[in-house]
Parts: C-alpha cells; sequence; structure tokens
C-alpha cells in the first residue's frame, strides 16, 4: 500500500481522527426543541414568530420532527394550533403514539409559561442544524476526495454548491404543493401589479420590458449577434441603467475586454464624452468638469466587473455565487460564452460537447442564483452569405444547437447600417442610420417582436428610440438644415471606435477583424 507523505498524510489523518473520534454527540439542542414546541402549543404568537424560521428537518429529535409537522400542517389549512388540535392530527397521521402519546405533548406544554424569547430559541435551533449539515457535508467530501476517480475541479465545485445551499439556509428543495405555489403566484401577480407591469429587472428599454415584463428570475438570456453589431454597447447599456438608474446590483464577466476599458465605454456613455477625447485625454476644461460631474452616479452604482481571462464555467459559478452571498446581486451578464471553457473533467470533448456544457451549466446556475443571466454569443458566418436583409435568425447560432435549447430568450441585435442598407424594409422606408432592431427570436414564456432602439456608435450606447407616428411628424423633428438631430453623425471609423480584442484572435473568426464592436 503506498504510504502519504510525511506531512500531508499526517495532516490528513490526524484530521480524520478528530472529526470521526467516537464518543462524539451531533451538535443538538433538544430542550429547547421541547420548549419551542411547548410554546406553539399553547400561544399562537410563538406558531406565527417561527414558522418561517424552522422547517422539519432543523429538529433533531424524530418524535419533535413529526410534532412540528402537524403543526405546520394545521397552520398551513389555517386550523387553530393547541395542545388537542396537535393531538388530533398525529392521531389522523398515526404518529400520535410514536411520538409519546397525550403524555408527552402535555409534558412539552408543562415546560414553558409563554412564547416569550421563542424566536432566539428558534434560531440557536437552526443553527444546531447547520452544524449538523456542515458535518454531514464535510464527511462526504472527505469521502469524495479519498476517491481517486473522482475529478478535483468537479468536487470543488460540488463542495462549494453544498456550502452555498448552507449559507442560504435552504440545503435541499423539497416538491411544493400547488396550494403553495397558488399563493406564491398571487403574491406575485400583486407584486407586478404595483410595479407597472414589471415582474423582472428592468433592462432600461421601454419596448424591451413591455414585452418581457423584465428579465425573469432563473433566466438564461443569449444574446447574439455578428461581429460589429454592438453586442457588448447593448449589456454595457443595460448594466448601466440597471445598476445606475435602479440601484440593482449587477455583475459584468468580460472575457474579452479589461474592466479599465469597460468602464471607460461607460464613462463615455454616461458623459457624452468621445472615446477618442477619452483615450487620449485632450479634454477642455470644461470638458473635466463635465468628467468629474457627471461620473458620480456611476462611481457610486452597484455594478461589478470581472475580466478574468479564459474564465471557466467551473470558476464563473464560484464566483457567482460569492458576488451573490456577499453583494446580493440580482443580474449576471457574460462577455461572451464562445470564449469561455469547460474546465473540469469536460476538457476532453469537442467544442460543441464543451458549448453544450457551458449552456446547460449557465441555465443551472440561473436556476441555483434565482438570477436572470444574460450570455452574448457569436453568430455563425452564413448571416454574411445570405442575401437581402441579412436579418439573423436561430440557425445562426454558432457551434452548437444546445444554446438555443437551454434559453429561455433568444434574441439577435441588427443594424442594417453595417450592412450599407440605408432603409428598413417596411412601408415607410424610415432610415436606418443610427439605429438598431433587437430581435426577440425565442422567448419561452412570452411574445416575440423585433423592436428598434437607438445606437450612438461614438459613445457606443443604445438608447430608447424616439417613436414618430407618421412620416411628417418624422419630417416635423428635422432641423433647419434638413437633418435628423436624433440621429448621431460623422461617426468614428472603426479603428477609432471602441476597439475589440477578439478582433485579434484569428482562431475565433477571419471575419472578426473587420469590425469595431
Amino acid at each position: 500500500m503506498e504510504k502519504p507523505s510525511p506531512v500531508l498524510g499526517h495532516n490528513i489523518g490526524k484530521a480524520s481522527l478528530i472529526s470521526l473520534e467516537k464518543g462524539k454527540i451531533p451538535p443538538q439542542a433538544v430542550d429547547l426543541e421541547e420548549v419551542v414546541l411547548g410554546a406553539m402549543m399553547i400561544d399562537k404568537k410563538g406558531v406565527d414568530e417561527v414558522i418561517d424560521i424552522l422547517h422539519p428537518d432543523v429538529f433533531y429529535k424524530d418524535s419533535h420532527r413529526s410534532i412540528y409537522e402537524a403543526i405546520y400542517k394545521l397552520f398551513e389549512s389555517s386550523e387553530p394550533v393547541d395542545l388537542l388540535t396537535v393531538s388530533a392530527q398525529l392521531r389522523k397521521e398515526g404518529k400520535l403514539d410514536l411520538v409519546g402519546g397525550d403524555f408527552y405533548l402535555i409534558k412539552l406544554t408543562q415546560k414553558v409559561a409563554s412564547s416569550a424569547h421563542i424566536e432566539f430559541h428558534a434560531r440557536i435551533i437552526l443553527q444546531k442544524y447547520i452544524q449538523r449539515s456542515l458535518i454531514k457535508i464535510s464527511n462526504e467530501i472527505i469521502e469524495e476526495a479519498y476517491n481517486e476517480g473522482t475529478d478535483v475541479f468537479d468536487l470543488l465545485d460540488n463542495a462549494e454548491a453544498k456550502l452555498y445551499e448552507v449559507t442560504q439556509g435552504n440545503l435541499k428543495r423539497s416538491a411544493e404543493t400547488a396550494q403553495n405555489l397558488v399563493i406564491q403566484a398571487k403574491k406575485k401577480i400583486e407584486e407586478i401589479a404595483n410595479k407597472e407591469g414589471l415582474s423582472g429587472i428592468p433592462s432600461g428599454f421601454d419596448k424591451v420590458d413591455k414585452l418581457t415584463s423584465g428579465w425573469q428570475p432563473s433566466d438564461l438570456i443569449i444574446i447574439a449577434a455578428r461581429p460589429g453589431m454592438g453586442k457588448t454597447a447593448l449589456t454595457l447599456s443595460m448594466a448601466r441603467n440597471i445598476a445606475v438608474n435602479s440601484n440593482i446590483p449587477v455583475a459584468f464577466f468580460s472575457l474579452e475586454m479589461s474592466s479599465v476599458q469597460l468602464i471607460t465605454r461607460l464613462i463615455s456613455s454616461e458623459t457624452g464624452l468621445s472615446s477618442e477625447k477619452l483615450r487620449t485625454g485632450r479634454l477642455e476644461k470644461h470638458e473635466w468638469e463635465q468628467l468629474n460631474v457627471k461620473v458620480k452616479a456611476l462611481e457610486s452604482a452597484p455594478l461589478f466587473i470581472d475580466d478574468t481571462p479564459s474564465l471557466s464555467i467551473f470558476d464563473l459559478r464560484a464566483k457567482a455565487r460569492r458576488l451573490a452571498s456577499q453583494h446580493k446581486i440580482k443580474l449576471i451578464v457574460l462577455d461572451y460564452l464562445q470564449l469561455m471553457t469547460a474546465g473540469g473533467s469536460q476538457k476532453g470533448g469537442n467544442r460543441e460537447q464543451e458549448i453544450s456544457t457551458i449552456s446547460r451549466n449557465l441555465k443551472a446556475l440561473a436556476k441555483e442564483l434565482n438570477v436572470p443571466v444574460i450570455a452574448l454569443s457569436q453568430l455563425s458566418r452564413a448571416v454574411e452569405t445570405r442575401g437581402g436583409s441579412k436579418r439573423p435568425i436561430l440557425s445562426d447560432l454558432r457551434e452548437s444547437g444546445a444554446i438555443e435549447q437551454d434559453a429561455d430568450i433568444v434574441s439577435f441585435i441588427y443594424r442594417p447600417e453595417y450592412y450599407k442598407i440605408d432603409e428598413w424594409d417596411d412601408e415607410e422606408r424610415t432610415p436606418t442610420q443610427g439605429q438598431a432592431e433587437f430581435i426577440v427570436a425565442k422567448h419561452r414564456n412570452g411574445g416575440l417582436d423585433n423592436i428598434r432602439l437607438k445606437f450612438i456608435g461614438q459613445l457606443g450606447k443604445f438608447d430608447n428610440l424616439d417613436v414618430f407616428d407618421s412620416p411628417f411628424e418624422f419630417q416635423s423633428k428635422m432641423n433647419a438644415d434638413g437633418e435628423n438631430p436624433f440621429i448621431t453623425k460623422n461617426l468614428p471609423s472603426a479603428d477609432d471606435a471602441f476597439g475589440s480584442s477578439m478582433n485579434d484572435n484569428p482562431d475565433l473568426d477571419p471575419d472578426d477583424n473587420e469590425v469595431p464592436f
């Protein structure tokens, strides 16, 4: 048998002996369990104070677990909770004799005079349960760590996931009754009514929010486009709207650009100063004042940018969990999916299998943290080879159909101006300059639409498009020179606009080095 290293082996052996030492009793507070159950049966206020803190599994003794389950069922049915009703409920379930009969229930009620301090006692019971859970998880991790066939990265990911669940106070979700779910749904509908129809995170784009009711928790949203359409610009505009206007914490993972480059884009968007001026630092005195004043809102925004290159899905999940725990993030943005690696034991597969793994894990992450995850994606060159408008379709998603399958929303960015198309293909033949189309091609829980947005190239910014009811009203908005004041003119060249590091990577797409975004 192979001997462990002198230092490491000694430490592991010592830790195992300590953790598995005979005679140790799991953390418990049976006396407090008795007090809490007794208080709940003599005082309704006690039930109201702890019913949301405790669940049956937190009780150490099986009999206490059964008694609490009976109390919980009575509470759910809006029945009174007292010594007689709990006894009747246990008798109905055939558990009264198992818990010690009426004599034991009476004994519990005699231990307390009121429900004073019941919440404090309940939290101690919960702490003991968490300690027992940590011991159980630790033993499972030790067992898996000794298994030579276990992938170390999968082990780390599983360990962190279990510990995160403990942190959230919800170790394992169980099936919920239709009654509970209906109550939750009705409560959510009431909240939506108070928020003017927005049940999710508002993007800041009015028509997009109207279609989606905001980005919904646990949804995976794919925003795909060819290089040059402005994927990063759109998601940065969204992140800015959410973090600055709504004060909602956002995590932005950029595998392509550095955090300083991204924040410079946001500064340009916020201040109205071109990227060229910010890059060269050639600002007039009033522009310096403008810069200092207008970035204050951005400075205080709850926006967290991570520019770790070659990020694996394992690393992303670990970082996202920490951000959710420490900063309560409500939205995750990933720029962009094809630059990620699967990591762990998935490295041996082909690229399509790897993308499938990444896509599946992104959806799992969205459900685990209960936040929307927006992932940017590349489109294949099939778009460029098509004739006509070159408007993207679902089959253009690059490298894997799993992306389309896993996503709750699949959307595209389309700018006809990029393809030298001067007019939209509508009845009014309106000009395409300074405009983009946000195409919702798949929407699992809603409708589809093509939504036009304003695109300001020199600021790397998307905004709501001003709506004109008729061509005559559109003409009335033209200035004295016959120009549309809502369209930004004299856009910089591709080299002077916001560069994209993916343009320098020949392995991604030979066409990518022709574009600014």
